[in-house]
């Protein structure tokens, strides 16, 4: 019997398909990402940084894979991401993108945001944006996690975009295939 997250979206790639394994809080959390990429305050552009950004400090390859074309398109630097795939300072020239991604940076690593850094995403980005945001990168955390916990693989003609994630480090029979 195909779940609801099957039915809905037809193909079932990434995090999707460890989520379907799991009806209730699967579905859910395929449903927050749903409206956390489509419903959220956050314009295309910065909500695709915070994935983006999401992926690379969580190492999460495939998701990275699966939006660097959509952060492209929504008119990410094409640069300033090669720089963050590389794991060094992307060096971000619109303010709106600096500022994001020292705010999820810090929130991921950190565990908290700076009061400076606060303040001027509040300013930037007002209340029920920055509420959005942080919804949104913790959502975009999970599925990274479930990527990597799961073992998710690149597809096979994927070459790795992180060059210091070296992949898996538990060897089981099928892995990438949960």
């Amino acid at each position: 019997m195909r779940t609801r997250i099957e039915t809905e979206r037809g193909a079932v790639h990434g995090p999707f398909q460890v989520l379907v394994r799991s009806r209730g809080p699967g579905d859910r959390l395929e449903r927050l990402s749903t409206a956390c990429m489509a419903e959220s305050a956050l314009p295309p552009r910065l909500r695709e940084l915070t994935l983006l950004t999401v992926a690379r400090l969580l190492g999460a390859q495939h998701s990275w894979l699966a939006h660097v074309g959509k952060g492209r398109a929504a008119g990410l630097d094409p640069a300033a991401l090669d720089r963050l795939a590389r794991g060094e300072d992307p060096g971000f020239t619109r303010r709106d993108e600096a500022l994001l991604h020292r705010f999820v940076g810090q929130a991921l690593t950190g565990h908290f945001v700076d009061d400076d850094t606060y303040a001027c995403a509040l300013a930037e980005f007002g209340e029920e944006t920055l509420v959005d945001l942080t919804v949104c990168l913790g959502t975009f955390a999970t599925l990274a996690l479930l990527l990597n916990v799961f073992q998710v693989d690149l597809p096979p003609d994927a070459a790795p975009p992180f060059p210091d994630v070296t992949g898996f480090r538990r060897a089981r029979p099928g892995a990438g295939s949960p």
